[in-house]
Parts: structure tokens; sequence; C-alpha cells
């Protein structure tokens, strides 16, 4: 069993974390018989964050956790029953409440792109609609932070990334959240020890300023921590100056306390000033001094693109601490996913498609029950492009088969030599939980072989290759039948 299965059993109860309206929806589908009808909702988003080619998939298994979780307590159906405005058979069915939904959701650390579902819901339309703000904060919140944290150590080109924003994250639960999802974006280690005791994420740290000042000199605040820490001193260089008398006293604590015992340092951190000049000069300065072997870490408000410049520069950096800019993805901090009905079920299981028109056409949705297919091509196993089919569709992966851009409909191309694997994985089956409980580790492995998919002009910062996500024939087929029908029906009511 997991770590994560293990807190999974102590899950806290979230079934309140509900937007208001959901309730007052709720009760009015009690109230107009509608309880028992069948509803598609789909969980998807618009844009990728920092203008980016692709983004990550995680939060699934908090989502698990609280799907499994979902029950009304008495404190919870007096506070309702106090606002005066629910039916008290509406609350009984609260009281009385089981979760018998189908739920399916894209793997963690699967790259994503726009528009096509992450989480599909299938179930009572009560229970479908009760269920979007956690699906919605869960999914967004972590696959924001998975997806920077990714964009960042991919930037350090190999090099580890430990993610230090605990004490800028939007809270606790965003701090611990926060450095999950990190991990499964690449990040190697967190500062927060919460993460490693709850989710088995390394937890490392040094030394901050207020050690060193707390000493009468530099020297005595090294020559204490080496005591205490000989096989793991990491010494903060900067709190008065790198060059003059950090490094130097950090290498002298090396010489005098650490080699005596056997030891060798672990590193020396910087976090502030010119990261590229001060770490080459103080790279210098430990190899003149035997030292090679000694790691030079740098913080101080990094993103993906001052690390790149730095590296590009030649700052002798072996590791990067990143807070701020990781935990709260500051350069954007909303991932923007929507959760939209695609469908109601009739009682002889035919799925009737529902469409929401917009005059913003990146805001009209996908009707009907849906699957995603990835086609990988089998030379080699680069993702070719993601299709959004019908449900009970096949993609025939020994034949030839035609993509083409839902838009811009002349614009084909004809694949074969590939494997369609769907992505949408069931998680629950009538209430009961139905997946794999990967480890974090596992999710963070599974990610890095996903996102090695890609091609590299996908993966670029700057004006990424568009991914080709494009719809079925026979979906496209019924999403353009029912705008030409809404169109027409429109254009007859304009007077």
């Amino acid at each position: 069993m997991s770590t994560e299965q293990k807190r999974g059993k102590g899950a806290v109860n979230l079934t309140m974390l509900v937007d208001f309206y959901e309730f007052t929806m709720a009760n009015g589908y009690f109230a107009r018989g509608f309880k028992d009808r069948i509803a598609y909702f789909d969980m998807f988003f618009r844009r990728v964050p920092d203008g980016g080619g692709y983004a990550i998939m995680a939060g699934v298994e908090q989502l698990v956790e609280y799907l499994d979780a979902l029950r009304f307590r008495d404190e919870d159906i007096d506070y309702l029953r106090g606002k005066g405005v629910f039916d008290s058979r509406f609350l009984d069915y609260l009281k009385n409440f089981k979760f018998e939904c189908d739920v399916w959701a894209i793997p963690e650390g699967m790259p994503i792109f726009p528009n096509e579902p992450l989480v599909k819901v299938r179930g009572p339309i009560i229970q479908a609609q009760l269920v979007e703000t956690m699906i919605l904060l869960t999914i967004n919140h972590q696959s924001l932070i998975a997806t920077k944290a990714n964009r960042i150590c991919r930037a350090a080109a190999g090099r580890p990334v430990s993610e230090f924003g605990s004490r800028r994250a939007q809270g606790g639960h965003g701090a611990l959240m926060g450095a999950r999802a990190a991990y499964i974006g690449g990040c190697a280690s967190t500062a927060c020890t919460m993460a490693e005791r709850d989710f088995g994420i390394p937890a490392t740290g040094t030394m901050a300023h207020s050690w060193v000042q707390s000493f009468d000199t530099e020297i005595e605040a090294f020559e204490s921590y080496a005591e205490l820490y000989p096989d793991k001193s990491i010494f903060l260089v900067d709190t008065y100056n790198v060059l003059k008398s950090g490094v130097p006293n950090a290498i002298k604590v090396m010489r005098e306390r650490l080699a005596p015992k056997g030891c060798r340092p672990v590193g020396i951190r910087i976090d502030s000033g010119d990261i590229t000049y001060l770490s080459k000069r103080a790279r210098k300065m430990l190899d003149d001094a035997g030292f090679a072997d000694c790691k030079i870490l740098v913080s101080n408000s990094l993103d993906e693109y001052i690390i790149r410049d730095i590296i590009a520069q030649g700052a002798c950096a072996d590791l990067f601490g990143v807070g701020e800019k990781l935990i709260t993805s500051q350069s954007e901090p909303v991932f923007g996913g929507v959760y939209k009905l695609a469908g109601l079920e009739a009682p002889d299981g035919s799925v009737t498609p529902k469409l929401k028109l917009s005059e913003n056409t990146e805001k009209i949705t996908i009707p009907g029950d849906k699957q995603v297919v990835r086609l990988f091509s089998r030379d080699g196993g680069k993702a070719i492009a993601d299709v959004i089919t019908l449900a009970g569709e096949r993609i025939d992966e020994n034949g030839r088969y035609t993509i083409f851009d839902p838009e811009s409909t002349w614009k084909r191309q004809t694949v074969e030599g590939f494997r369609a694997e769907p992505l949408l994985k069931p998680i629950f089956e009538r209430g009961r939980c139905v997946c794999g409980r990967p480890s974090l580790k596992e999710i963070r492995d599974f990610c890095a072989c996903q996102i090695d998919s890609l091609w590299e002009e996908v993966l670029r910062f700057e004006n990424p290759q568009k991914y080709f996500v494009d719809l079925s024939q026979p979906l496209w087929d019924l999403k353009y039948g029912m705008l030409r029908e809404l169109a027409g029906k429109l254009a007859g009511n304009v007077r």
C-alpha cells in the first residue's frame, strides 16, 4: 500500500466544500423529479498556462479520496435546513446520500491539451452536479503547479530542482498539494516536511540567514552547523558577502572541521546577487581549495526563464531551489478548467447530446458521451495527435486514419503505423472506486516518460508548435449538425 493510500484512509470529509448554487440546482432537480435523470459532465480547460504547448494532469488521487468520502453529516443537514430554502424531502435525500456515479479520468502525469475531457462523470444529475466544485478545485490547482514545475525542471536541464515554496503558498493546503504536484512535474525534493511525511517526497533544508546572524561571526555559525550535521553540511554564504566572507569561511570550516572527521561538504547556497557571476567565482574558489565535489545550490526568485538564462551564461549551478514563482505559478496563477453538461441519458440508455452555444467560439462545448484517444507512432513512440471520439468509437490501429483540424477542416493528415490509447480511464463505477493507486514516485516516473513522447517543438517555452487535438468525423458531424440546427432556430426567432 502506497503512502498516499494509507493517508487516504483518514481523508478529511470535504462534502460541504461546494459552491452554494450546486445545492440550489440540486434542490431544483429534486423538486422537478429529475433526481434519477442520468447526466454526463465533462471537465476540461481551454488554454495552456504561460502560452505553453502542453499541461500535465494532476490531482486525481485527491479526487478519488474526496469521492470516496462523500457523506453528509447531521450537522451538514442542520446547516442546510437553517437556510430555509430547501425542501425537507431533498434534505432527507442528502441525509441518506450514497455516491452512485461512474467517473473516468486521464491518469496523473499525462500531458493534457485544451478542450479534451480530463474528467468525465456519468450519474444522477444531482450527484454529478454536486461534485463540480471539488473536481475543478482539485484538478485545476495541481495541474497548474505540476505544469509550472515541469517547465522549471526542463529549464534546469537535468539539474535537480527543489520546491521551496511553502511559506509563499496560498495557505497550508496549497503548500502541501503544491509540493505534491511539483514532485509529479519533476521536482526532486521539497522544503515542506509534511509533504515527506504524507507523500514520501524527500524533504531537504539547510540554514536561514537568521542562523548565521544568531552567532557573533559567520564562521562560528558554519562551525556549529558542521559539528551538528557533518555529513549534511550546506552553508548559506550570502548573509554578508559571498566572495569575501561566505565562501572563504565555508572553505575554512570544510578544511578544519569536516576534513579531520573524514567528511566531505555537501555544498554551499547562494540566495542573492548576480547568480551567474557569483557561482562562477565560487566554483573556482572551491575547486582551487580541493572541494571540486562541493555542490552549488542557487535560489532567489527563480523561474524557468531565469534558470534557462543563467545556465546559458555559464552559471556553475548544480541544484536549484524554487519558491514563490513555482508554488503560486506566479506568471499565470489560474488553470481555468471548467465543468459542462455534455448529455442526458434516456431510460433506454440512449444519450441526448447537449451543447452550450456562445458568441465566443472557444466557449462552444463539445456534445455527447466522449473518449480521448492518443495516437502514438509505433516508430519511436512519439505522440502524433489526440482524437476526441464518441464513447463507442474504435480507431483501427492496423489501418490508415485521417485526422483533421476541427475548425479548418481542409487541414488533413492521414496517419498509419500508430498505436491508439484511450486516455480516459475508469476510476469509479456506480460509486465504487475501481482504479489502481500508484505511488507518487510511480506517477512522477510516468510523467517523465510521457513528456519524452512529445516532440521538442511542442515543448518550447515560446511559440510552441500546437499539438493536434482533433474530433473524429462522427463527433464533428454531431457537433456541427447541432450548431446548424441551433443557428436555424435562432434565425427563425430574429425579428
